[in-house]
């Protein structure tokens, strides 16, 4: 059987059920494993991001969270417009931001809230391990965040990138996590987006309009409608 985590993402867990004739066919996101989330810009990646951390500290999983695109001021921001709050789990040190937009003298009264440059994959890889090792240790369970892969690789080398990546998610499922990673379609080589879709173990995409489960772990090829609203990413039912 395997395991899975509750995605936090209406609709979605629902889509995911393996409809065996046990029972046992609960949906969500395989446990243990990394999921990219890719389409064009602007279609509810980040959406499906703050769903999945939020509702994993809800139920006291840890979250490290690396974003590229968003500083940790207007995170917060995006999650109060979503009506959910992360000052309790900041202050609390379930939620462990790596941010690579935030100045380092940029207001960020939390412990748990380390600066690096996206220009600097060696120092994002160190502090990530660090804060995976840190979380594991306190917590058996607990959700990683990529957010965006996108901005990394255009401020680097893609093949330095491709091998931070796999190190990246090694250590992550050392630490036992669930992770999600963001991507715009089309945004590197084509040799790259294969080698990073091979490195997964399921796939996403979202095109503004259509969610389609590409690969994942105990399930066939899904697809269903799914609306942006004001509380994130709503999924109307499976169109298979």
């Amino acid at each position: 059987m395997i395991v899975r985590i509750a995605s936090g993402i209406t609709g979605f867990d629902s889509l995911t059920t393996a409809g065996d004739d046990l029972g046992l066919g609960l949906g969500g996101i395989p446990e243990n494993t990394v999921t990219l989330i890719y389409g064009p810009p602007e279609v509810g990646k980040s959406n499906f991001c703050h769903g999945f951390a939020y509702y994993g500290l809800t139920q006291d999983e840890p979250c490290l969270y690396l974003t590229t695109d968003m500083g940790i001021n207007e995170i917060s921001q995006n999650f109060k417009d979503m009506e959910l709050v992360l000052d309790e789990y900041l202050e609390n040190k379930m939620l462990y931001v790596v941010d690579a937009v935030s100045n380092d003298d940029e207001s960020a009264p939390y412990d748990w809230h380390q600066s690096v440059s996206v220009r600097n994959p060696t120092d994002i890889l160190v502090k990530v391990t660090s804060g995976a090792r840190s979380i594991s240790q306190k917590n058996p369970r607990l959700r990683g965040v990529i957010d965006s892969l996108t901005t990394i690789l255009e401020s680097n080398n893609e093949m330095l990138i491709v091998r931070v990546l796999k190190t990246y998610i090694l250590r992550l499922k050392e630490a036992g996590a669930t992770a999600v990673i963001t991507y715009t379609e089309g945004s590197s080589d084509p040799r790259t987006e294969i080698l990073i879709k091979s490195m997964v173990d399921n796939i996403i995409r979202l095109n503004g309009k259509k969610i389609t489960i590409e690969a994942m772990k105990g399930i066939g090829r899904k697809e269903a409608h799914y609306q942006i609203t004001e509380r994130g990413i709503v999924i109307d039912g499976n169109d298979d």
